[in-house]
């Protein structure tokens, strides 16, 4: 059993930073799904896989023993991005409705009236879009700690009595902090390949050399890094905690 608590946070950082980074062959193989996203099916792949990221951090434990998962039964990996997405497009659709609802509300006020009541739906579906957000990733979570079942990815009550369980506070605490990780992450390695180029770069004009084919290469390496290196790894990052945070109440 995991306890909740601001250490515990930073341990499912610790441990979800250390696990994605296992084994780059892995992350390779995921880039080549988000490479080849736009084709569909390899972006349902390239989710499925993230499911059976989840899969272990629900199942497992919290001391960066888990392995990844593989790359097999692509058909199953398949069916099971399909669910996420679902799940995810369900939760999306409440915040947008009540937006919309808003907005065609509007219509018929004039301007002054009419601004005010955009205001006031953008800050409540900024909050309902929230709520939302933490049911629909406690709630994939769920559907995957119960055996994939879809309904439980939306059995409400379960879902809200596990966000208890943890606490509001830490989920959205938790999520805060993997945005700014991820974040951070992302800008400074695509910083430092910058630099580094750019350094080249200016080496290579003080010298009479071209740069622009310095520069070209350094924006390739830059987009190939973040392809098959720093996105893979922050998604596996992002989806091993989501798992572990939901442990917190198992």
């Amino acid at each position: 059993m995991i306890t909740t608590g601001d250490t515990m946070i930073l341990d499912i950082y610790k441990d979800s930073l250390e696990y994605a980074a296992k084994d780059w062959k892995s992350l390779i193989k995921l880039g080549a799904f988000f490479l080849f996203s736009f084709l569909i099916i390899p972006a349902f792949l390239a989710v499925g896989y993230n499911y059976r990221v989840i899969n272990i951090a629900v199942n497992g434990v919290l001391n960066g023993k888990d392995p990844l998962p593989e790359f097999d039964d692509f058909i199953g990996m398949f069916i099971d991005g399909v669910k996420v997405v679902l799940v995810q497009i369900a939760y999306l659709i409440v915040p947008v409705i009540i937006f919309l609802i808003f907005v065609a509300i509007s219509i018929y006020a004039n301007s002054v009236l009419s601004a005010a009541i955009i205001l006031i739906g953008c800050l409540i579906s900024i909050i309902i879009g929230i709520i939302a957000f933490l049911m629909e990733q406690i709630g994939i979570c769920h559907m995957i700690y119960n055996g994939g079942s879809l309904s439980k990815a939306f059995a409400i009550s379960e879902i809200k009595e596990a966000i208890e369980e943890i606490g509001w506070f830490n989920c959205i605490i938790t999520y805060v902090g993997l945005i700014i990780i991820t974040a951070v992450i992302a800008s400074v390695t695509s910083m430092i390949i910058g630099l580094i180029f750019t350094a080249f770069g200016v080496s290579g004009f003080l010298l009479g050399v071209n740069t622009a084919g310095i520069f070209i290469l350094g924006f390739m390496i830059n987009s190939l890094v973040t392809l098959f290196i720093i996105g893979p790894y922050l998604s596996i990052f992002n989806f091993r905690s989501s798992g572990l945070l939901y442990s917190m109440q198992i």
